[in-house]
């Protein structure tokens, strides 16, 4: 008899043979308490602050709340799970059956088992505790053992009870160059959401992540909060029901509009990780346990790996691409210190030649009129200067004016009996990646590059069209609801094959900008591209909301041209460098338009930040003065883990007669080292503080005068414990 049998057969009298007990799912600084008990749901109880003693838990009365609450299943109208049955019933009453523990690498797994009471669907909730960062995971697993197929209507990977109190949520939104802005409100009684049914690009308006802070407004540092992470790449859900004055309900899965899925008898389905963190240390403290997360578990791929300092193609000459072009990049780009070159967009296309964006998509052939030696000769340039190859693909698009559309209309998205609507040139379209054989050809244009020029190091991977059409060619008429799952899974499978392949393959994850920022797709890109909105002075307010939730190893930031091409800012060089630095830098450009003094200033700065990156990349992250505030100003800190080093930026952004000037503060120093203060990368006279030595404590109770003068001005300052 199977595990899945036996679990069955004594499920009727769970309630007599499984006593009650407590599961406490701890990470270093937060737990999460269960009750689990035979013939009852499994209940939630406490989540926050980690505790040893749970008899208190209980005896204040904390929460008790199903945790994975079913329609129709009693209890609150909040709900995780709906399913409808082969005979109509579309009730479902889960009882607890047994739970399991086990110890991995860097963190603790928990399955909690409850089944149906009257039919044999069997719900796993999971819990994944790490012990390296302050994050849980939690998602489910759906296993039909009925006779009869089961139809899923809305499968949650999470639900989460909190106290009610004067708790706020901050969520993002944003457009097309203009991602991630933080909104912050406070929850009232009704019902708060966020979603997204964008079917390929879920980042660019609303993002799969929010913070709710339990003590009133949100605060940088300080106050009680709870962050939520949805690690999926499709549409999705985040809802805060208020049903009284005692409670909030948070549940988070993929988005279940036109997503109904079906399970045949013996098949199972696994919802994407929810991953949650607590922090008495405000949203930044949840950003730090998030960003450690990424970081050390693979959450971004080969998230402690040193990133290299780049320059690519598109903002300097576009879809002008040419031998004698490209190596002209390479030689600024060596010339200023940097490690690797990528070309982008226009290499391809034979019977359409990618000379404008309307065609050759999925034609992933050198155009040998624009590059008559072929990529190899490229690669093999770069390496004749020192650098590292990169190249721009867009595997999952294709357009109407291309050879592949012409021999393979049905592999793009879009129902045999509707007429496609297209994207960017008025030709483009999303191929179906719920199809092996789209698989197939996405992985091939990897595969094909990679032995053609094996020592490619970095692949720039686009996305620049939602699914505009729903419909599949491959998918059976009964399964069309399954598109938007089985896209992201096809996805999914794609990408790990690459990676099995080429474990070492430098990926960015690129879709219009930030249109695909999310953990889904990050454990197989080793960085995304932050916004194709390169003005420094918009990326202070882009960067800024990314960072909530990402870690700056993963975040690329470029010196681009000035005036700025997306909004006709004129920002001095050195502003353009400060803000960049944030993350990894990198520019979008040609070095040859710098003046003798620009480009003396961009090596300088080059040659810093390959001093100070490990403390940006590897570091943790203190933001401290928002420019959400409405100051003219920020600043933000990067310091190591054991304290002894740190980087401080501090902007100013706007000017106005008679404005007030800050004094600013640092934050997350060990208050009772001493450190001593170097201004890096200076274009102008020495500061006051120049040089001095000041204790933590005092530098984060009263800070330094900071000389901000005019408008773009900006400081990098280096702290080191004497």
């Amino acid at each position: 008899m199977t595990e899945r049998l036996f679990l069955t057969t004594i499920a009727a009298c769970a309630s007599l043979t499984v006593p009650a007990k407590d599961i406490l799912v701890n990470t270093p600084n937060t737990s999460l308490l269960l009750k689990a008990e035979g013939g009852q749901p499994l209940h939630i109880s406490y989540y926050g602050e980690r505790i040893d003693d749970i008899n208190q838990v209980y005896a204040a009365y904390s929460l008790w709340e199903p945790a994975y609450p079913a329609f129709a299943g009693g209890g609150s109208n909040s709900y995780a799970l709906s399913v409808k049955h082969a005979d109509g019933n579309m009730s479902t009453e889960l009882i607890y059956l047994e739970d399991k523990q086990t110890t991995e690498a860097n963190s603790t797994l928990y399955i909690i088992s409850m089944k149906d009471k009257a039919y044999d669907l069997l719900v796993d909730v999971c819990y994944r505790a790490y012990n390296n960062s302050d994050v849980i995971e939690t998602w489910t697993e759906i296993h039909n053992q009925e006779k009869k197929p089961v139809t899923l209507l809305k499968y949650a990977s999470g639900f989460l009870p909190l106290r009610r109190g004067n708790a706020w949520v901050s969520h993002q939104h944003g457009t097309w160059g203009a991602e991630a802005y933080i909104y912050e409100e406070p929850l009232q009684n009704g019902m708060f959401e966020v979603c997204e049914s964008n079917g390929a690009r879920n980042a660019f308006s609303s993002r799969a992540n929010i913070m709710i802070s339990l003590d009133g407004k949100p605060r940088e540092n300080e106050g009680r909060v709870v962050g939520a992470v949805l690690c999926w790449s499709g549409p999705y859900r985040f809802s805060i029901d208020t049903p009284d004055q005692s409670e909030h309900h948070l549940t988070v899965g993929i988005n279940e509009a036109n997503s109904a899925y079906t399970l045949k008898k013996g098949e199972s389905f696994t919802t994407p990780p929810l991953a949650l963190s607590y922090s008495t240390e405000g949203m930044g403290g949840v950003s730090r346990s998030y960003h450690r997360w990424a970081r050390l578990n693979n959450k971004v791929h080969n998230g402690t790996a040193t990133r290299k300092i780049l320059l690519n193609s598109w903002e300097g000459v576009y879809l002008n691409v040419s031998q004698d072009g490209m190596e002209k990049m390479m030689d600024g780009i060596r010339d200023l210190g940097g490690e690797l070159f990528v070309m982008d967009d226009g290499w391809f296309g034979n019977k359409y030649r990618r000379t404008r964006d309307n065609c050759a998509l999925g034609d992933w052939v050198t155009d040998t009129l624009k590059l008559p030696h072929g990529i190899p000769a490229l690669e093999k340039a770069a390496t004749e200067r020192g650098l590292k190859w990169g190249i721009w693909i867009e595997p999952e698009m294709t357009n109407t004016q291309s050879e592949l559309y012409e021999t393979h209309p049905d592999w793009v998205i879009c129902h045999p009996n509707r007429t496609p609507v297209t994207g960017r040139g008025g030709t483009q379209l999303i191929l179906d990646m719920s199809n092996p054989k789209v698989q197939d050809f996405v992985f091939d244009v990897v595969d094909r590059l990679m032995k053609e020029t094996p020592n490619t190091y970095y692949m720039k991977w686009d996305a620049n069209f939602d699914i505009a059409n729903f419909g599949s060619h491959h998918l059976t008429a009964d399964n069309q609801s399954h598109l938007y799952v089985d896209y992201h899974r096809g996805l999914t499978k794609t990408l790990e094959r690459i990676r099995a392949k080429y474990p070492d393959l430098v990926l960015q994850c690129c879709a219009s900008g930030g249109g695909r920022v999310n953990y889904g797709l990050m454990p197989f890109f080793d960085e995304f591209w932050v916004s194709d909105n390169t003005d420094a002075q918009q990326r202070l307010f882009i960067q800024w909301g990314t960072s909530m939730f990402f870690p700056s190893c993963a975040m690329a930031q470029h010196v681009s041209a000035s005036p700025n091409h997306q909004t006709g800012r004129v920002i001095p060089l050195k502003f353009r460098f400060d803000v960049a630095m944030t993350g990894r830098l990198g520019m979008e450009m040609k070095p040859e338009d710098l003046t003798e003094k620009e480009l003396a200033y961009a090596k300088n700065a080059v040659a810093t930040y390959k001093e100070i990156r490990p403390i940006i990349q590897q570091g943790n992250q203190y933001r401290i003065l928002s420019p959400y505030d409405k100051t003219g100003y920020a600043s933000e800190l990067y310091i190591t883990d054991d304290k002894s080093e740190a980087v401080f930026f501090a902007y100013k952004f706007e000017h106005y007669l008679n404005q007030a000037r800050p004094r600013f503060l640092f934050a997350g120093l060990n208050p009772d080292a001493t450190y001593r203060l170097t201004e890096l990368c200076r274009n102008g006279n020495a500061d006051h503080w120049e040089g001095h030595t000041f204790t933590g404590k005092f530098l984060m109770q009263q800070g330094v005068e900071i000389a901000l003068n005019g408008l773009f001005a900006s400081k990098v300052i280096r702290l080191t414990k004497q």
